[in-house]
Protein backbone atom coordinates (compact mmCIF):
# COMPACT_ATOMS: atom_id res chain seq x y z
CA UNK A 1 0.00 0.00 0.00
CA UNK A 2 1.14 3.78 -0.24
CA UNK A 3 1.43 5.76 2.43
CA UNK A 4 -1.81 7.39 2.15
CA UNK A 5 -3.07 4.62 2.55
CA UNK A 6 -1.00 3.10 5.07
CA UNK A 7 -1.71 5.95 7.17
CA UNK A 8 -5.25 5.12 7.25
CA UNK A 9 -5.36 1.66 7.38
CA UNK A 10 -2.36 -0.03 8.87
CA UNK A 11 -2.06 -1.43 12.30
CA UNK A 12 -5.10 -3.86 13.15
CA UNK A 13 -8.44 -1.70 11.96
CA UNK A 14 -11.17 -2.23 11.98
CA UNK A 15 -10.83 -3.58 15.59
CA UNK A 16 -11.59 -6.64 15.78
CA UNK A 17 -13.56 -7.19 18.72
CA UNK A 18 -16.64 -5.19 17.54
CA UNK A 19 -15.47 -3.58 13.86
CA UNK A 20 -15.25 -0.39 15.02
CA UNK A 21 -13.66 1.93 12.03
CA UNK A 22 -12.21 4.30 14.68
CA UNK A 23 -9.49 2.46 16.69
CA UNK A 24 -11.04 2.01 20.03
CA UNK A 25 -9.41 3.51 23.34
CA UNK A 26 -8.58 0.87 25.71
CA UNK A 27 -8.67 3.18 28.79
CA UNK A 28 -7.91 0.81 31.27
CA UNK A 29 -4.86 -0.17 33.51
CA UNK A 30 -5.30 -3.45 33.51
CA UNK A 31 -6.52 -6.61 31.80
CA UNK A 32 -8.24 -9.90 32.96
CA UNK A 33 -6.32 -13.38 32.89
CA UNK A 34 -8.13 -16.02 31.80
CA UNK A 35 -6.06 -18.28 33.15
CA UNK A 36 -3.16 -18.78 35.71
CA UNK A 37 -0.04 -17.16 33.29
CA UNK A 38 -2.68 -17.12 30.39
CA UNK A 39 -3.71 -13.49 29.07
CA UNK A 40 -5.38 -12.50 25.96
CA UNK A 41 -2.27 -10.43 24.92
CA UNK A 42 -2.17 -8.21 27.16
CA UNK A 43 -2.05 -7.94 30.87
CA UNK A 44 -0.84 -4.51 31.63
CA UNK A 45 -1.23 -0.79 29.98
CA UNK A 46 2.38 0.28 31.07
CA UNK A 47 4.05 -2.87 29.27
CA UNK A 48 1.25 -2.82 26.33
CA UNK A 49 -2.44 -1.91 25.34
CA UNK A 50 -4.57 -2.66 22.35
CA UNK A 51 -5.04 1.30 21.22
CA UNK A 52 -0.80 1.61 21.76
CA UNK A 53 -0.33 -1.13 19.69
CA UNK A 54 -2.01 0.02 16.28
CA UNK A 55 -0.29 3.68 16.90
CA UNK A 56 3.39 1.87 16.92
CA UNK A 57 2.16 -0.85 14.24
CA UNK A 58 1.33 2.43 12.45
CA UNK A 59 4.62 3.82 12.73
CA UNK A 60 6.84 1.33 12.07
CA UNK A 61 5.12 0.75 8.94
CA UNK A 62 5.26 4.01 7.68
CA UNK A 63 8.92 4.36 8.38
CA UNK A 64 10.04 0.67 7.22
CA UNK A 65 10.83 -0.34 9.99
CA UNK A 66 10.67 -3.73 12.25
CA UNK A 67 8.49 -2.80 15.12
CA UNK A 68 7.12 0.72 16.68
CA UNK A 69 7.12 1.67 20.36
CA UNK A 70 4.69 5.00 21.46
CA UNK A 71 5.98 7.08 24.50
CA UNK A 72 4.73 9.72 26.62
CA UNK A 73 6.65 12.38 24.88
CA UNK A 74 9.12 12.89 22.65
CA UNK A 75 11.54 13.22 25.49
CA UNK A 76 10.88 9.74 27.04
CA UNK A 77 11.28 8.50 23.20
CA UNK A 78 14.96 9.67 23.40
CA UNK A 79 15.47 9.10 27.10
CA UNK A 80 14.89 5.34 26.51
CA UNK A 81 16.90 5.12 23.72
CA UNK A 82 19.73 6.29 25.37
CA UNK A 83 19.57 3.97 27.95
CA UNK A 84 20.77 1.68 25.22
CA UNK A 85 24.11 3.14 26.33
CA UNK A 86 26.32 2.35 29.60
CA UNK A 87 28.51 4.57 31.49
CA UNK A 88 31.96 5.35 29.77
CA UNK A 89 30.24 5.12 26.23
CA UNK A 90 30.46 8.48 23.64
CA UNK A 91 28.07 9.63 21.69
CA UNK A 92 28.74 11.96 18.92
CA UNK A 93 25.99 14.34 18.47
CA UNK A 94 25.14 17.51 15.74
CA UNK A 95 25.81 20.70 17.46
CA UNK A 96 22.15 22.34 16.29
CA UNK A 97 20.04 19.64 17.79
CA UNK A 98 17.00 20.53 19.78
CA UNK A 99 17.54 22.23 22.85
CA UNK A 100 16.04 19.51 25.07
CA UNK A 101 18.20 16.89 23.55
CA UNK A 102 21.40 18.72 24.34
CA UNK A 103 20.06 19.38 27.68
CA UNK A 104 19.20 15.71 28.13
CA UNK A 105 22.71 14.88 27.15
CA UNK A 106 24.88 17.41 28.49
CA UNK A 107 22.82 18.12 32.33
CA UNK A 108 21.49 14.88 32.78
CA UNK A 109 23.22 11.72 31.00
CA UNK A 110 27.19 12.75 31.78
CA UNK A 111 25.81 12.39 35.41
CA UNK A 112 25.77 8.62 34.45
CA UNK A 113 29.03 8.27 32.33
CA UNK A 114 28.45 8.70 29.10
CA UNK A 115 30.21 11.42 27.13
CA UNK A 116 29.36 13.33 24.35
CA UNK A 117 31.07 15.31 21.35
CA UNK A 118 28.41 18.08 19.38
CA UNK A 119 29.67 18.86 16.16
CA UNK A 120 28.21 20.15 12.64
CA UNK A 121 27.42 16.60 10.63
CA UNK A 122 28.02 17.78 7.77
CA UNK A 123 31.55 16.29 6.44
CA UNK A 124 32.60 12.71 7.10
CA UNK A 125 36.06 13.69 8.02
CA UNK A 126 35.51 16.13 10.78
CA UNK A 127 32.67 13.16 12.67
CA UNK A 128 35.52 10.41 11.61
CA UNK A 129 38.17 12.50 13.67
CA UNK A 130 35.68 12.73 16.57
CA UNK A 131 35.47 8.84 16.99
CA UNK A 132 37.14 7.11 19.34
CA UNK A 133 37.72 3.90 20.98
CA UNK A 134 34.67 3.92 23.16
CA UNK A 135 32.19 5.52 20.67
CA UNK A 136 29.01 3.74 20.17
CA UNK A 137 26.40 5.85 18.53
CA UNK A 138 25.96 8.39 16.08
CA UNK A 139 23.05 10.98 17.19
CA UNK A 140 21.75 12.92 14.19
CA UNK A 141 18.45 15.42 12.94
CA UNK A 142 18.38 16.35 9.02
CA UNK A 143 16.73 18.48 9.15
CA UNK A 144 18.27 19.94 12.73
CA UNK A 145 16.44 22.38 14.54
CA UNK A 146 16.68 24.74 14.37
CA UNK A 147 19.01 25.64 11.78
CA UNK A 148 17.20 22.95 9.26
CA UNK A 149 21.42 21.73 8.38
CA UNK A 150 21.34 18.66 6.55
CA UNK A 151 23.00 15.72 7.20
CA UNK A 152 23.55 13.05 4.18
CA UNK A 153 22.46 10.10 5.56
CA UNK A 154 24.43 7.55 3.42
CA UNK A 155 27.36 8.88 4.15
CA UNK A 156 26.17 8.80 7.99
CA UNK A 157 25.42 4.59 7.72
CA UNK A 158 28.76 4.50 5.98
CA UNK A 159 30.66 5.95 9.05
CA UNK A 160 28.48 3.75 11.84
CA UNK A 161 28.81 0.79 10.04
CA UNK A 162 32.91 1.13 9.48
CA UNK A 163 32.81 2.28 12.76
CA UNK A 164 30.40 -0.11 14.50
CA UNK A 165 28.33 2.48 15.97
CA UNK A 166 24.51 2.36 16.52
CA UNK A 167 22.77 5.26 14.31
CA UNK A 168 20.01 7.32 15.66
CA UNK A 169 17.91 10.04 13.66
CA UNK A 170 15.27 12.46 14.98
CA UNK A 171 12.94 12.62 12.21
CA UNK A 172 10.00 15.25 13.72
CA UNK A 173 10.96 17.66 11.30
CA UNK A 174 10.35 15.55 7.99
CA UNK A 175 8.71 12.84 9.11
CA UNK A 176 8.04 9.82 7.44
CA UNK A 177 5.89 11.24 4.34
CA UNK A 178 9.11 13.32 3.64
CA UNK A 179 12.00 10.82 4.72
CA UNK A 180 12.29 7.36 5.26
CA UNK A 181 15.82 7.29 7.35
CA UNK A 182 15.44 3.68 7.63
CA UNK A 183 16.06 3.26 3.74
CA UNK A 184 19.47 5.03 4.14
CA UNK A 185 20.72 2.35 7.16
CA UNK A 186 20.02 4.14 10.23
CA UNK A 187 19.66 1.88 12.85
CA UNK A 188 16.68 3.76 14.69
CA UNK A 189 14.12 6.43 14.27
CA UNK A 190 12.73 8.98 16.94
CA UNK A 191 9.92 10.82 16.58
CA UNK A 192 8.32 13.78 18.94
CA UNK A 193 5.00 12.79 18.19
CA UNK A 194 3.83 15.78 19.85
CA UNK A 195 4.57 17.57 16.69
CA UNK A 196 3.94 16.69 12.93
CA UNK A 197 2.55 13.27 13.33
CA UNK A 198 -0.63 14.55 15.83
CA UNK A 199 -0.38 17.81 14.43
CA UNK A 200 -2.96 19.84 16.45
CA UNK A 201 -1.19 20.67 19.67
CA UNK A 202 -3.43 18.74 21.74
CA UNK A 203 -1.25 16.08 22.64
CA UNK A 204 2.50 15.26 24.20
CA UNK A 205 3.65 12.00 22.73
CA UNK A 206 7.48 10.45 21.13
CA UNK A 207 7.99 7.04 19.41
CA UNK A 208 10.59 4.96 18.23
CA UNK A 209 11.54 2.56 15.21
CA UNK A 210 13.36 0.17 15.76
CA UNK A 211 15.27 -2.06 12.03
CA UNK A 212 16.50 -5.18 14.47
CA UNK A 213 15.12 -7.96 16.38
CA UNK A 214 17.88 -7.43 19.41
CA UNK A 215 16.87 -3.48 19.24
CA UNK A 216 12.83 -4.31 19.26
CA UNK A 217 13.56 -6.75 22.30
CA UNK A 218 16.08 -4.00 24.03
CA UNK A 219 13.89 -0.95 23.40
CA UNK A 220 10.99 -3.23 24.71
CA UNK A 221 12.48 -4.24 27.53
CA UNK A 222 13.59 -0.38 28.35
CA UNK A 223 9.95 1.46 27.76
CA UNK A 224 8.39 -1.62 30.25
CA UNK A 225 11.24 -1.41 33.01
CA UNK A 226 11.58 2.21 32.72
CA UNK A 227 7.48 3.09 32.30
CA UNK A 228 7.86 5.10 29.57
CA UNK A 229 5.19 4.17 27.04
CA UNK A 230 2.17 6.43 26.55
CA UNK A 231 -1.39 5.99 27.62
CA UNK A 232 -4.00 5.08 25.29
CA UNK A 233 -5.92 8.36 24.91
CA UNK A 234 -2.87 10.09 23.73
CA UNK A 235 -2.26 7.27 21.40
CA UNK A 236 -5.91 7.75 20.05
CA UNK A 237 -5.48 11.50 19.61
CA UNK A 238 -1.80 11.06 17.81
CA UNK A 239 -3.57 8.26 15.16
CA UNK A 240 -6.25 10.21 14.38
CA UNK A 241 -3.87 13.32 13.10
CA UNK A 242 -1.70 10.84 11.37
CA UNK A 243 -4.62 9.34 9.20
CA UNK A 244 -4.49 13.18 8.05
CA UNK A 245 -0.55 13.50 8.09
CA UNK A 246 0.21 13.17 3.93
CA UNK A 247 -2.13 15.85 2.92
CA UNK A 248 -0.97 18.00 5.68
CA UNK A 249 3.02 18.01 5.04
CA UNK A 250 2.03 18.90 1.82
CA UNK A 251 0.15 22.33 2.62
CA UNK A 252 2.76 22.65 5.33
CA UNK A 253 5.86 22.50 2.23
CA UNK A 254 3.97 24.69 -0.02
CA UNK A 255 3.13 27.32 2.34
CA UNK A 256 6.65 27.16 4.06
CA UNK A 257 8.30 27.30 0.27
CA UNK A 258 6.21 30.64 -0.23
CA UNK A 259 7.40 32.21 2.85
CA UNK A 260 10.79 31.27 2.57
CA UNK A 261 10.98 32.77 -1.01
CA UNK A 262 9.50 35.97 0.70
CA UNK A 263 11.84 36.02 3.62
CA UNK A 264 14.99 35.61 1.27
CA UNK A 265 14.08 39.18 -0.52
CA UNK A 266 13.12 41.00 2.39
CA UNK A 267 15.34 43.72 3.53
CA UNK A 268 15.14 43.30 7.46
CA UNK A 269 16.19 39.86 6.54
CA UNK A 270 19.59 39.02 6.88
CA UNK A 271 19.78 35.01 5.92
CA UNK A 272 16.75 32.38 5.52
CA UNK A 273 17.37 28.80 6.52
CA UNK A 274 15.38 26.69 4.19
CA UNK A 275 16.80 23.18 2.68
CA UNK A 276 14.33 23.81 -0.91
CA UNK A 277 15.95 27.06 -1.11
CA UNK A 278 18.86 26.29 -3.32
CA UNK A 279 21.15 28.28 -1.94
CA UNK A 280 21.11 26.37 0.73
CA UNK A 281 24.16 24.25 1.70
CA UNK A 282 22.19 20.95 1.84
CA UNK A 283 19.98 21.44 -0.78
CA UNK A 284 21.25 18.98 -2.99
CA UNK A 285 21.31 16.29 -0.56
CA UNK A 286 17.61 17.05 0.56
CA UNK A 287 16.67 16.98 -2.40
CA UNK A 288 18.23 13.50 -3.05
CA UNK A 289 16.60 11.92 -0.32
CA UNK A 290 13.56 13.64 0.73
CA UNK A 291 11.00 13.86 -0.74
CA UNK A 292 10.22 17.06 0.38
CA UNK A 293 11.65 20.01 2.05
CA UNK A 294 9.39 20.24 5.32
CA UNK A 295 7.50 23.02 6.71
CA UNK A 296 9.46 24.92 9.42
CA UNK A 297 11.27 28.05 8.14
CA UNK A 298 14.30 29.57 9.94
CA UNK A 299 15.76 33.24 9.50
CA UNK A 300 17.91 35.70 10.94
CA UNK A 301 16.59 39.56 11.66
CA UNK A 302 19.18 42.03 10.17
CA UNK A 303 19.36 44.22 13.35
CA UNK A 304 19.73 43.86 16.94
CA UNK A 305 17.44 42.25 19.53
CA UNK A 306 15.03 45.35 19.89
CA UNK A 307 14.14 44.47 16.55
CA UNK A 308 13.58 40.56 17.19
CA UNK A 309 11.09 41.94 20.03
CA UNK A 310 9.48 44.51 17.98
CA UNK A 311 8.79 41.49 15.46
CA UNK A 312 7.66 38.91 18.19
CA UNK A 313 5.58 41.56 19.60
CA UNK A 314 4.03 42.80 16.22
CA UNK A 315 3.25 38.98 14.96
CA UNK A 316 -0.84 38.49 15.13
CA UNK A 317 -1.51 35.32 13.08
CA UNK A 318 1.90 33.70 14.02
CA UNK A 319 1.87 32.93 17.53
CA UNK A 320 4.68 33.53 19.68
CA UNK A 321 4.77 29.65 21.21
CA UNK A 322 7.41 26.22 21.58
CA UNK A 323 6.60 23.42 19.75
CA UNK A 324 6.05 23.05 16.22
CA UNK A 325 3.91 20.66 13.51
CA UNK A 326 0.55 21.55 14.32
CA UNK A 327 -2.08 23.48 11.86
CA UNK A 328 -1.71 27.09 13.27
CA UNK A 329 1.41 28.84 12.61
CA UNK A 330 4.02 29.36 15.47
CA UNK A 331 7.64 31.59 15.79
CA UNK A 332 9.72 30.78 17.93
CA UNK A 333 12.73 32.63 19.85
CA UNK A 334 15.15 29.61 19.85
CA UNK A 335 17.65 31.43 22.19
CA UNK A 336 14.74 32.35 24.89
CA UNK A 337 12.89 29.52 24.36
CA UNK A 338 13.71 26.20 22.71
CA UNK A 339 17.13 26.28 22.92
CA UNK A 340 17.85 28.74 26.17
CA UNK A 341 18.99 25.45 27.92
CA UNK A 342 21.85 25.37 26.09
CA UNK A 343 24.70 27.96 27.06
CA UNK A 344 25.25 30.71 25.38
CA UNK A 345 28.64 29.68 24.28
CA UNK A 346 27.08 26.47 22.54
CA UNK A 347 24.77 28.41 20.94
CA UNK A 348 26.80 30.56 19.33
CA UNK A 349 29.44 28.12 17.92
CA UNK A 350 26.30 26.34 16.52
CA UNK A 351 24.89 29.39 14.85
CA UNK A 352 21.93 30.01 16.84
CA UNK A 353 22.27 34.17 17.28
CA UNK A 354 19.91 36.13 19.45
CA UNK A 355 18.34 36.89 16.04
CA UNK A 356 17.48 33.91 15.19
CA UNK A 357 13.33 32.96 14.71
CA UNK A 358 12.22 29.44 13.61
CA UNK A 359 8.64 29.52 11.99
CA UNK A 360 6.52 26.75 11.96
CA UNK A 361 4.40 27.06 8.96
CA UNK A 362 0.77 26.25 9.60
CA UNK A 363 -1.98 25.30 7.26
CA UNK A 364 -3.51 29.18 7.50
CA UNK A 365 -3.92 31.17 4.11
CA UNK A 366 -0.84 31.86 2.52
CA UNK A 367 -1.62 35.48 2.33
CA UNK A 368 -2.83 36.45 5.25
CA UNK A 369 0.59 34.33 6.67
CA UNK A 370 2.77 37.00 4.24
CA UNK A 371 0.77 40.05 5.18
CA UNK A 372 1.40 38.98 9.13
CA UNK A 373 5.32 38.55 8.37
CA UNK A 374 5.45 41.66 6.32
CA UNK A 375 3.87 44.08 9.13
CA UNK A 376 5.83 42.36 11.88
CA UNK A 377 8.83 43.52 9.90
CA UNK A 378 8.02 47.01 9.36
CA UNK A 379 9.66 48.04 12.80
CA UNK A 380 11.79 51.06 11.89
Amino acid sequence: MKFETLAIHSGERPDKTYGAISVPIYQTSTFAFEDVGKTRGYDYSRTANPTRKVLEDTIAQLEGGKAGFAFATGMAAETTVIHLLKAGDHVIAGDDIYGGTYRLFQNVMRDFGLEFTFLRMDNQERIEKAVKPNTKMLWLETPSNPLLNIVDLEMAADIAKKHKLLTVIDNTFATPYFLRPIEYGIDLVVHSTTKYLNGHCDVVGGAVVTTTDELTERVQFLLNAMGTSASPFDCWLVLRGIETLPVRMKQHEENAFAIANYLKGHPKVKKVYYPGLESHPGHEIARRQMKGFGGMVSFNIKDGISEVNSFLKRIKIFVLAESMGGVASLADHAATMTHASMPEEARRKAGITNQLIRLSVGLENIDDLIEDLGQALEFS
